[in-house]
């Protein structure tokens, strides 16, 4: 029997949700690939796939076919460098919009109000073409990518309408008296071109904000895990080790306070551990030799050694941490419709813009040709700002890492979609709907007691003890101004007490 993989790959040189719907039909169509949902949101695919019919190199072979690419490696850099480069790239976004509004507001002014000034033409034409050329380069290459393809996006009509808006004013600029010899004024359209690209770079820096602030959640999740342990060697030598080098059966050593780096089981010592990340328990949990830990957790005041049991993808840590991913890149039934819509959309939007142009010079007269052109670049700039194949998904992913940020994970985005329907929940952790850890509310004493000394005493011997409900004690003793005392022969039996 074939095995089933379920993978998320990175994907890179998507603009638009109609790149997302490309990348998925071309995954599809892969031999062995059983189910593929590409979100472009998060930028990644998920792809369910056989393994004996297909390779994650043959996967990115086709996406690289279409203009894309993803990310198969799995090496721990691979995320760092991955954020690396969205950096990056977002820092250029940056520069390319302010630089891009910069220069079509003075456009804008002498197209709109200062079109008698000398040479306001060749200002025009000056401060456009670094605006076309350069800060809006990135949608002329993405469309040039799809056309060599076959298939148009976003970028195709970004690219067309201002392409065909500069080239026009170009030509009028150069060559007035096509227009001027059929008594026809040649007007330019240069602020149309620039602040297009102006307004729709700053519709996607904004898009960029809103996708880095989702991951977040994700980025909280993998702040849980330690980047070095303390292994301990055959010697009983202490050695600080990058977690990628910790195997299955290294004896790792946790000191008071730190995080448990992967899952295992305690050989040596023992203390309570903070496992409110993993089970919502917020009460401190006991280890002692035997015990399973889990990665992520933390430790409290004692100090123990493990044996590691899981490492790398397979510590609770880490699924949880792939669970969320995937949940962000699944669909919701309404997001296959909103797919339907936006990988019919760009054709139909150019056939629209093209009937207008050819309905124009068919009934529009003398100046048909211009107003055809006009209402054709028209068309293509509305329809640039994809809003439709956005909405969904990152209101998917948003949900999805809120939750998680919450402490709540959610399954996959039809669950969140279905959430609406829920009317009771049933929570089995006590500290899910309460303060989270334990408090003293009263304390009796029998009737003729010495309460101060009393309460000096317990108060001495509790805040000895690494027991959680002891620090309520000791907690609720200081605030009743408890003494301390000296305390001989303390011990402190697991499970039994003081």
């Amino acid at each position: 029997m074939d095995t089933v993989v379920k993978k998320t790959f990175p994907v890179t040189g998507m603009s638009c949700a109609s790149c997302a719907i490309s990348i998925e039909s071309m995954l599809k169509a892969q031999p062995g690939v059983v189910k593929a949902g590409v979100n472009f949101a998060n930028s990644t695919a998920l792809v369910e796939y056989k393994q004996d019919d297909t390779k994650p190199e043959d996967l990115k072979k086709a996406i690289q076919s279409i203009g894309y690419d993803i990310v198969i490696e799995e090496s721990p850099d691979v995320s760092d460098t991955l954020e690396a480069l969205q950096k990056k790239a977002h820092a250029t976004l940056r520069t390319n919009t302010i630089l891009a509004i910069a220069f079509s507001i003075p456009i804008i002014i002498i197209g709109m109000f200062a079109m008698n000034v000398p040479y306001a033409n060749y200002i025009m034409w000056a401060l456009a073409t670094p605006v076309v050329m350069v800060f809006g380069r990135q949608f002329f290459i993405g469309a040039w990518k799809q056309a060599k393809h076959g298939s148009a996006n976003m970028d195709t009509l970004v690219a067309l309408s201002t392409g065909i808006a500069y080239l026009f004013s170009v030509f009028n600029v150069i060559y007035p008296q096509f227009w001027t010899n059929k008594h026809l004024e040649a007007h330019v359209y240069f602020e149309a071109s620039s602040a297009v690209i102006a307004f729709i770079l700053l519709g996607k820096l904004l898009e960029e904000g809103a996708k880095a602030n989702t991951s977040s959640a994700i980025k909280k999740l993998m702040g849980l895990q330690p980047k070095t342990v303390i292994k301990i060697d055959e010697q009983g030598n202490e050695q600080i080790t990058p977690i990628s080098q910790v195997v299955i059966n290294d004896i790792l050593l946790v000191k008071p306070g730190e995080k448990i780096a992967v899952d295992g089981i305690v050989t040596k010592g023992n203390s309570y551990v903070d496992e409110s990340m993993i089970s919502g328990e917020p009460v401190p949990v006991g280890k002692k030799e035997g015990t399973k830990i889990f990665a992520g957790t933390i430790n409290q005041k004692g100090s123990f050694q493990y044996k590691a049991e899981k490492v790398g993808s397979d510590t609770l840590l880490a699924q949880i941490i792939k669970m969320v991913r995937d949940a962000q890149g699944s669909k919701a039934p309404v997001q296959k419709l909103v797919d339907k819509v936006a990988g019919i959309f760009v054709p139909v939007v150019i056939a629209i813009a093209l009937v207008s142009l050819i309905a124009w010079i068919i009934w529009g007269g003398d100046n048909g040709f211009t107003h055809g052109l006009l209402a054709m670049v028209t068309v293509l700039v509305i329809a640039c700002p994809c809003a439709l194949g956005l909405a969904t998904p990152t209101a998917i992913m948003v949900g999805v890492g809120k939750g998680a940020e919450m402490g709540i994970l959610i399954k996959d985005a039809e669950s969140l979609e279905v959430a609406h329907k829920v009317d009771t929940i049933v929570f089995d952790k006590t500290g899910t709907i309460t303060e989270g850890h334990p408090e003293v509310t009263d304390i009796v004493w029998k009737n003729g007691a010495d309460r101060h000394l009393l309460s000096s005493i317990l108060y001495s011997i509790e805040a000895q003890s690494e027991h959680p409900l002891a620090e309520a004690v000791t907690r609720y003793l200081k605030n009743e101004n408890a003494d301390s005392v000296l305390i001989h022969s303390f011990d402190s039996l697991t499970g039994k007490g003081v």
